[in-house]
């Protein structure tokens, strides 16, 4: 059996070059893990150097990974898996395979659907740039999904963990005061909606822009002469369902680890761990995630402002209103080019 331990940790933590199946199934105990938190190669159409599945071919090749994750998993754990959407060949559709995965988890491997995350990137760029820039006919893609599942419909969680801050307009209705009473919704708002709490429940929407600071990591990568993953997690993602769904000391696992963050974020909260990355090159590239100075830890603000979705209609009353295409976008816009100035 092929495997490699590229590096091991004071608390047990350990990056692990091999094939997860082989790990999953032969070097991790039945029912001893307390989270499985990962983002596998996603269903795209294009091939990435990381290495990827077609998305009409995806749930099958999953199957064998669905079951030694199930295997694995204590009845109270946790599989939070961070799947990003694709779209058709060729035409402005999007392919389902990530809901398909979701519904044979559930129906075919006896997960429970815990609650669906999204998980919006501020920073993403305008894709696809052929239906969302040329075309003009979508607009940008920039929400992941990710799923909560359980082998139990009640898996440990607490997310007192979680709590981030009052915004602005909850900290004027807490100031001002908030009739309670009966909405035209039929919600029933009691008084204790009022209550200062000191801060909120965040919503299944998670706002993080992949603009981690990587220096470090990239730094020694460079002078190692690896390859650095080109989709790393931001550190915020994994942090966030460790800390609602684990306590110091459980177990988490990382199948497909890439460059290590959720190694790093488990190791910085007190959890054992193990990162599994079949890629020689990303998994010898991960260890300088734990061999940086005290200086280039990650800190994390008290107070960060909030990153804001602009309010529906704030820019309607400037926008085009050249009519529609009549064939849905179907012929390509001739780009002109522009027209050099001659001194």
């Amino acid at each position: 059996m092929w495997m490699k331990v590229i590096h091991k940790t004071r608390l047990g933590g350990r990056i692990v070059n091999a094939d997860a199946l082989i790990v999953l199934n032969r070097e991790i105990r039945p029912k001893s893990v307390d989270l499985i938190v990962t983002s596998p190669p996603f269903g795209l159409v294009r091939q990435k150097a990381y290495g990827n599945v077609a998305s009409t071919e995806y749930t099958n090749w999953f199957r064998p990974f669905a079951a030694a994750l199930h295997r694995v998993l204590k009845p109270s754990g946790s599989l939070v898996i961070d799947i990003g959407g694709a779209w058709t060949p060729k035409q402005p559709t999007r392919s389902l395979y990530h809901f398909k995965l979701l519904l044979m988890l559930c129906e075919e491997y006896g997960f429970h659907l815990a609650q669906e995350f999204y998980w919006w990137n501020p920073a993403k760029l305008p894709t696809p740039a052929e239906w969302v820039a040329v075309r003009r006919i979508r607009v940008k893609d920039a929400v992941n999904c990710i799923w909560w599942l359980s082998p139990t419909p009640w898996p440990r969680a607490d997310n007192r963990r979680v709590l981030q801050p009052y915004s602005d307009s909850m900290q004027s209705l807490l100031r001002s005061g908030y009739a309670p009473g009966l909405r035209p919704s039929g919600h029933d708002i009691s008084a204790k909606f009022q209550r200062d709490n000191g801060a909120a429940i965040p919503p299944n929407l998670l706002a993080a822009a992949n603009t981690d600071r990587n220096a470090h990591y990239l730094r020694y990568c460079k002078a190692k002469g690896v390859t650095p993953h080109p989709a790393r997690f931001p550190h915020a993602i994994p942090e966030f369902f460790i800390r609602l769904l684990t306590d110091r000391g459980d177990v988490v696992v990382d199948p497909f680890a890439g460059s290590c963050v959720t190694g790093e974020v488990a190791e910085r909260l007190g959890r054992k761990w193990t990162c599994v990355e079949i890629v020689a090159e990303y998994a010898t590239g991960a260890k300088g995630r734990f061999l940086k100075p005290a200086d280039t830890v990650v800190k994390h603000a008290k107070r960060e402002s909030h990153y804001r979705i602009p309010r529906l209609g704030l820019n309607w009353a400037a926008g085009s209103n050249s009519p529609l295409p009549k064939d849905g976008g179907r012929r390509r816009p001739q780009i002109k080019a522009a027209r050099r100035r001659v001194a």
